[in-house]
């Protein structure tokens, strides 16, 4: 009988570390080696048949051993509690969540929705989006009926303070109800950063004059860029346009253009046959030259309004998925703005 000798077996193990101030969350090791473990399993098989039990039963332990420490190992993820967590809705709230909170230190701002999510007409939360709310410390939304899923959200997160920018809003209505695209008009833009620089002053308040302070640079910039808007579309008031989603009726009223008819009432969903013949009859009879399509959705219906009726197909941007440059927006307006200047200008 071969006998196998084993000197030692000697487990060292970490002394705990101190507790660390903050919220903790589980999170779990590197998978085991399958092939430590089939190796040390052959060695079993092996020994069983020698009939070595004491080894084997050592075998068996140290197995179980090398089990626990590398399949089931705790890793701390420590979050500073210290830390001031917003989370916002989606990018257009998030871009101004982004701008009041600004170099504030002990003061993060997460994005709940992926940045290309574009509007949230119907969208349903996933799970990842509610991990981005796990530890925030206020919920920042547009409101006016956008974030259909506030139900779900309160019922997961019942302690979670929320604040809609939309607050002292007018909005427009239709028969479909209340039209959440407010951030589309400047002052409306202006209108939420205050709203915003107030939640956060009054949740945040050891922070509060930062918040103030970068708002008011915000607003500066949002005051200049709706002057420049306006001189530049002063002569084009009147003009008519069709649009592909109820985006821009905010963005309309603000400079006094016409929205002829709207293609798509919800985006991406294709227009019927007789809705479709209706509009190009329109683009005929009232002589538009200029259709509007969004970058987020397909442009296949106003290609086809286009080829019928010799208009032209210009892509207005509503804002609402971009990069993390807290200038997106207005660099996105101003672009908008050159898109309308060329297209009225190319009668």
């Amino acid at each position: 009988m071969n006998k196998v000798l084993i000197k030692s077996a000697i487990v060292n193990h970490p002394p705990p570390a101190p507790p660390i101030k903050g919220r903790e969350k589980q999170t779990y090791g590197k998978a085991p080696d399958v092939h430590k473990i089939f190796e040390m399993m052959l060695q079993f098989k092996k020994l069983y048949r020698e009939s070595d039990l004491k080894a084997c039963k050592l075998i068996i332990v140290l197995t179980m051993v090398f089990l626990a420490a590398s399949g089931c190992k705790k890793e701390d993820a420590v979050i500073n509690s210290d830390e001031f967590l917003i989370a916002a809705s989606f990018y257009p709230v998030y871009i101004i969540a982004l701008n009041v909170a600004w170099g504030i230190d002990g003061v993060r701002v997460v994005n709940m929705t992926p940045p290309f999510t574009g509007c949230l007409h119907d969208y349903s939360v996933t799970a990842g989006d509610m991990k981005n709310l796990e530890n925030a410390d206020i919920f920042i939304v547009n409101g006016a009926g956008m974030e259909n899923f506030m139900d779900k959200i309160a019922g997961r997160y019942p302690g979670l303070k929320t604040a809609e920018l939309s607050e002292g809003i007018r909005f427009i209505k239709d028969i479909n109800g209340v039209n959440p695209h407010v951030w589309l008009n400047t002052g409306n833009a202006v209108i939420m950063t205050q709203n915003c620089a107030r939640f956060l002053s009054d949740a945040d308040g050891k922070h509060a004059d930062l918040y103030k302070k970068n708002a008011a640079k915000y607003i500066k910039e949002l005051t200049d860029l709706k002057e420049e808007m306006r001189s530049s579309l002063e002569k084009f008031k009147g003009e008519k346009i069709i649009t592909f989603h109820e985006a821009f009726p905010y963005f309309a009223e603000e400079h006094g253009l016409d929205i002829a008819a709207v293609v798509e009432r919800e985006p991406g969903s294709e227009p019927s046959a007789r809705e479709l013949s209706g509009t190009i009859n329109l683009v005929r009879k009232m002589k538009i030259k200029n259709l509007f399509a969004e970058p987020q959705y397909p442009s296949a219906s106003a290609d086809v309004i286009a080829r019928e009726t010799g208009a032209k197909v210009y892509i207005l941007d509503p804002a609402v998925s971009g990069d993390d440059d807290k200038g997106s927006y207005i660099k996105i307006m101003k672009k908008n703005l050159s898109v309308l200047v060329s297209s009225f200008s190319d009668k």
